[in-house]
């Protein structure tokens, strides 16, 4: 079974034509909407709230992949499933219980993300791994879209599918940021299941065939 995924960055997206950029998501090879929810006090920026959220599940056609840069996360996982995600990601360094947080995200019959800042170390996953549906490795500093793709990544890919054979649970690996055709197959072959790209789909010529560009480097 292919466990590989792409999930462009509607953060990247154009705002003034997001429909438009909803529609050649949903028409494209892409599998998920990846969708960045800051706040400015976790991340040092503000992107989108629940309004928009519910204008881009109105037209999505495919899973929506949600990852909290916020404080409190605890206080919004019920309005998001409301929204319509089908993935909730918090930060663990937002989390001060986040094996209830995870339950939460459960009982609101929704997938259970985890994100890791790049100076988080894998180990501290251990005990909550089974609980843990799908791990954001961030590879890029978390709040703003179009940095450089930080290289020790692969490094906590393998560590972290490392924890998750022994632990013998099936959470995808995904990695937010820098991601391109460049790198694309380097971070499968190294364990990620879930690529998120933003800048590099939606800022170039054609983006249709920047998703089957990366589907195929990744095939």
């Amino acid at each position: 079974m292919n466990r590989t995924f792409i999930a462009p960055s509607l953060l990247a997206a154009d705002f003034a034509n997001l429909q438009r950029d909803i529609e050649m998501v949903n028409q494209s090879e892409a599998d998920w909407f990846h969708l960045d929810i800051m706040d400015g006090v976790y991340v040092p920026n503000i992107s989108f709230g629940m309004p928009v959220v519910q204008a881009i599940a109105k037209h999505a056609k495919k899973i929506l992949d949600v990852h909290l840069m916020i404080v409190e996360p605890d206080r919004y996982i019920q309005t998001f499933a409301d929204l319509g995600a089908n993935n909730l990601t918090v930060h663990y360094e937002a989390c001060t219980h986040l094996h209830k947080t995870l339950q939460t995200i459960k009982d609101a019959n929704m997938k259970a993300g985890v994100a890791l800042n790049p100076h988080t170390s894998i180990d501290v996953l251990e005990d909550t791994i089974n609980d843990i549906d799908l791990v954001c490795i961030m590879s890029v500093n978390p709040g703003f879209g179009g940095q450089s793709f930080i290289e020790n990544t692969y490094d906590k890919i393998s560590a972290l599918k490392k924890l998750i054979t022994a632990k013998k649970t099936s959470t995808l690996i995904e990695i937010d940021g820098g991601v391109t055709s460049k790198n694309a197959k380097l971070l499968i072959e190294a364990g990620a299941d879930v690529l998120v790209a933003g800048s590099f789909i939606f800022k170039s010529q054609d983006p249709l065939k920047t998703i089957i560009e990366l589907k195929d480097t990744i095939a």
